[in-house]
């Protein structure tokens, strides 16, 4: 299915959406992609960068997996062996006086870690120039934190993110400028963080079926997540009246 033009229609239809594909990546994270210690919950954190689903993981399990052929264990993949398909890359690297300055150990109210976040743009989080500086410095805080990152942006860029979400956020951990390739004015980026944080952008456009996505629990260890089954899926229940709309 396409990537409609979500600015067709009203916030609250969007947002009717965004609710839906998010339970829907839950479910799907939750059915299998994760390992037995790992489980994806929606939104835990209140502010700009909720996030709209969380991977946490629990204290009932040690990590020790064994990364052969590709995959790590229980779902899992690994970059050596198989590289997300996003096309572009890149990587920023932070001193240790950053890393341990910014670091604040947070956990979970059952006690269990967070590993990854993923979160859907939605135009509210563009609306203002506070709203994006907000939203911009809390994905850099979280990449700061320890925390990798998944965010999907299907809306084009405004006044205040010319080139884009991510690079807003890039900007932010590194003095590397980035650039949307013409035509591709929408966002996918996936962030590994380790000692070197890396990048994983895929642009886009409406009219293109979204690829899978990598959402990262180790720096060199990801999940797919499956963004056009799920988008699809949500789709679905999307008022005709708003399909007619879209489509």
């Amino acid at each position: 299915m396409p990537i409609h033009d979500w600015t067709r229609v009203g916030l609250g239809t969007f947002h009717a959406f965004h609710v839906s594909w998010v339970s829907e990546i839950q479910e799907s994270l939750n059915a299998g992609l994760l390992p037995p210690d790992y489980y994806a919950q929606a939104e835990q954190i209140a502010g700009p960068l909720g996030p709209d689903v969380l991977t946490l993981q629990t204290n009932d399990f040690p990590e020790s997996e064994m990364v052969e052929g590709g995959s790590a264990g229980f779902g899992g993949l690994a970059v050596a062996t198989a590289p997300p398909r996003a096309r572009l890359t890149a990587s920023a690297e932070m001193d240790d006086y950053t890393l341990k300055r910014r670091t604040i150990v947070i956990r979970h109210s059952s006690g269990d870690r967070i590993v990854a976040l993923l979160e859907i743009v939605s135009p509210g989080n563009k609306s203002s120039r506070h709203a994006l500086r907000s939203f911009v410095e809390k994905a850099a805080e979280s990449i700061y934190r320890g925390w990798h990152l998944l965010v999907v942006d299907l809306f084009p860029p405004s006044p205040r993110d010319p080139q884009g979400i991510h690079a807003a956020i890039w900007r932010e951990i590194t003095e590397c400028k980035f650039e949307l390739p013409s035509g591709e004015p929408l966002t996918l980026a996936a962030y590994s963080v380790g000692p070197s944080k890396v990048a994983y952008i895929e642009p886009t456009a409406v009219g293109r079926e979204l690829i899978e996505m990598p959402l990262f629990r180790q720096p060199e260890i990801y999940v797919k997540v499956r963004l056009e089954a799920t988008y699809r899926a949500a789709y679905r229940g999307v008022a005709q009246r708003w399909k007619k709309v879209l489509e």
